[in-house]
């Protein structure tokens, strides 16, 4: 197993010892950077209830402060070795954001590692990044380490990318080929709202009336306030619109319809309305079919008023009042629909779904029966063998054609999130599904029983399904009456990449232009697939999967000059899914409204509830364009724009300048433009976009 404590202890060891009498080289880099919001507006994850949409407003959001400070020395009897130390702070940044966090680009110990020839092979061992890639904007084969993507694509490669633990060999051939093998730590990359650092374990249990103590309220809105939350992270964590906090709140709600309201789920008394007893009413029934009258003979005068809006509520009104809880309690239930729960205005669209009653509108009241006082568990899990491997060949021919085979089993850097059904002592759940037909309708009903064949409920001995009209029944006693976890489970999950890369210098009349490109074939990558079918009667675990596919991605670009000492860099971008899902279907609910039952690849990137979990695309495209030039009299100065337009109409336009007043004094300035449809992985963060000035003094 490969342990990185301990490789580290046996690079200081060696530099101790080795260390020659030679004075170390030193020099530190200080470093100001502070950047300020562009637009006004709400970004993802910092809204507190569905209808909220004030946002931080221009603001300044980053005032960091930076000292790298690099060493260097020879070691007895040949070698060298190299370390970066990195002190931050940031005293604008959300969260733990503000200063140290291990394996991000504000780790202390950045990198260490020493270099070492012994016969033909070149070693360097340590904390390190190794570069495979070289595509403008975009990781391709640049990804033996993980990045840290906590400012999005903003920063540079080498100061995003996560330095690992490895073991990184060379040797040239005689013929000058190059060939190379690494050994090295398997680690996340870092995104906003993913990163639970404060332990491996969150666990949320709400009850209606009942305090969420303060640790359970680490993950509520994760990260919130942060500008770089993507949607399809808010679908996971997010304060109002991820299902880690739905699942908790409905817990609360369906404790309602059972502790509160439907006192006897098993009753078969039709007065409530028709000839169907209240267990066969689905969500979509209940909103449109339940008046005032209805609802004070099912639910209570009592509840009506404090949750439904008032004596006038309806079914509608009520799934909206239900579900707003404020971060700290669960008692305050009367606003607009919170948590990705209700429908604000007391409306009800199940055609066009952004909350949760209205992507679920089969869900049956007998369903409820299992998620009453419902939790939720979050759970990072590290691998137990956490070494990946990597190999490549380079050659060069004679016309000046630069090749580059590789390969890697490696663990993907992008975390993967599973969910599944608990008991309170951690045994898994299963789902069983049963159909049935009530006056209202056909109706699914979910039941979750362990592996004893025990079913688990709100209600002891609660027996059947749904019922016929009051007629025969199946029975599905709950021997247990406790509440259920719906664990959701961070993992990282191994795939191989083959890889592919060229470089050839084509000679024209004017400049010559070099044509490059980078091709990755990926087996067993990890994509969220929507199975809609399952998720309008509220099979959640069926319903949202991470499922492994192969994916063929590539980057052609061709860079030349013109004009005068002008790069001009153009690429075309492809990832191709190769498993891509698209079944499409529709449904009927009981209120004979046509409801999407597709089944789909997600978005990964910007899916939400918001957007219908939007459905990605087979072969996503993009193109970019990067211009870089100096300027000055000595070249002191350069700027470098680049501009990638994303299929679907994202876009992002990056201007930004350097300049040297000195030898030491250097000064930064840049613009982060994204703009498009905000369904998009740029377009999403138009409210983020932002100004940065920056000012760096080099110690020598």
């Amino acid at each position: 197993m490969f342990k990185k404590q301990h490789l580290a202890l046996a690079i200081a060891a060696t530099l101790a010892a080795g260390a020659a009498q030679a004075a170390l080289e030193t020099s530190v880099v200080l470093k100001n950077e502070t950047a300020r919001f562009l637009k006004d507006g709400i970004r993802t994850g910092e809204a507190t209830t569905r209808t909220d949409t004030t946002g931080e407003g221009k603001s300044t959001f980053k005032f960091e402060n930076t000292a790298q400070i690099f060493l260097n020395d020879e070691l007895e009897g040949g070698g060298s070795w190299h370390g970066e130390l990195k002190i931050v702070r940031d005293t604008k940044a959300v969260g733990d954001y503000d200063g140290h966090k291990n394996y991000t680009q504000k780790d202390w110990l950045r990198e260490l590692y020493f270099d070492k020839t012994l016969g033909d092979w070149d070693l360097r061992i340590g904390k390190q990044q190794v570069v495979w890639g070289t595509a403008d904007g975009i990781k391709l084969l640049d990804n033996v380490n993980p990045t840290d993507w906590s400012e999005f694509n903003q920063n540079a490669p080498a100061d995003a990318r996560i330095p690992v633990w490895m073991i990184n060999a060379e040797r040239y051939l005689e013929n000058g080929d190059n060939i190379q093998f690494i050994l090295s730590q398997a680690e996340r990359s870092k995104i906003a709202g993913m990163d639970v650092s404060s332990g491996t374990t969150r666990d949320l249990t709400w009850s209606y009336g009942v305090t969420a103590t303060a640790d359970n309220e680490t993950l509520i809105g994760q990260d919130a306030g942060h500008p770089f939350i993507m949607k399809g992270v808010d679908t996971i964590t997010g304060r109002v619109n991820g299902f880690f906090n739905i699942g908790a709140a409905m817990g609360a709600v369906t404790n309602t319809f059972y502790g509160g309201g439907f006192t006897n789920p098993d009753d078969t008394n039709s007065t409530y309305y028709g000839s169907a007893p209240p267990e066969s009413t689905s969500v979509t029934y209940f909103a449109n079919g339940f008046a005032a009258s209805t609802v004070t003979a099912v639910l209570g005068s009592t509840i009506q008023n404090s949750m439904c809006g008032g004596s006038s509520g309806t079914g509608a009104d009520c799934l909206e009042g239900f579900t707003e809880y404020s971060n700290a309690e669960v008692t305050n239930l009367n606003d607009n629909g919170g948590y990705g729960m209700g429908s604000a205005g007391g409306t009800y669209d199940a055609t066009n779904p952004n909350s949760m009653w209205e992507y679920m509108p089969m869900a049956s009241f007998a369903t409820f029966n299992a998620f009453v006082d419902m939790g939720t568990k979050y759970v990072r899990k590290s691998p137990d063998n956490d070494a990946n491997f990597g190999s490549r060949y380079r050659t060069n021919f004679d016309n000046g054609l630069n090749m580059s085979l590789s390969y890697q089993y490696a663990y993907d850097t992008n975390p993967v999130v599973n969910i599944h059904w608990e008991n309170s002592s951690g045994s898994t759940l299963t789902p069983e599904v049963t159909t049935s037909t009530a006056a209202s309708g056909s109706v699914k009903t979910v039941h979750l029983k362990d592996s004893s064949g025990t079913y688990y409920g709100a209600v002891a001995g609660y027996s059947g399904t749904v019922l016929n009209n009051g007629a025969s029944q199946t029975n599905y006693d709950v021997g247990t009456a406790a509440p259920v976890t719906l664990v959701f489970e961070e993992t990282l999950e191994r795939t191989h990449g083959l890889g592919a890369a060229f470089d050839y210098a084509l000679d024209t009349e004017s400049n010559p232009v070099v044509l490059r490109g980078e091709f990755l074939y990926q087996k067993d990558v990890r994509t969220p697939v929507i199975d809609r079918s399952q998720l309008i009667y509220g099979n959640l675990t069926e319903a949202l999967k991470m499922e492994k596919a192969d994916f063929f991605k590539y980057v052609i670009g061709a860079d030349t000059t013109v004009m005068t000492d002008m790069m001009l860099s153009a690429q075309f971008i492809q990832f191709r899914n190769l498993d891509y899902i698209d079944q499409a279907s529709t449904c009927t609910t009981q209120m004979s409204q046509s409801v999407n039952c597709s089944r789909y690849t997600g978005d990964q990137a910007s899916m939400h509830l918001t957007n219908g979990l939007q459905k990605a695309e087979e072969n996503k495209e993009f193109y970019s364009l990067f211009l870089s030039k100096p300027f000055g009299e000595s070249g002191e100065g350069r700027w470098n724009n680049i501009f990638i337009y994303e299929e679907g109409g994202g876009k992002w336009n990056r201007f930004d300048v350097e300049y040297g007043f000195d030898d030491q004094l250097i000064g930064t300035f840049e613009v982060n433009k994204y703009f498009g449809n905000n369904n998009t992985m740029f377009g999403q963060f138009e409210n983020a976009s932002n100004v940065q000035i920056g000012v760096k003094y080099l110690l020598q």
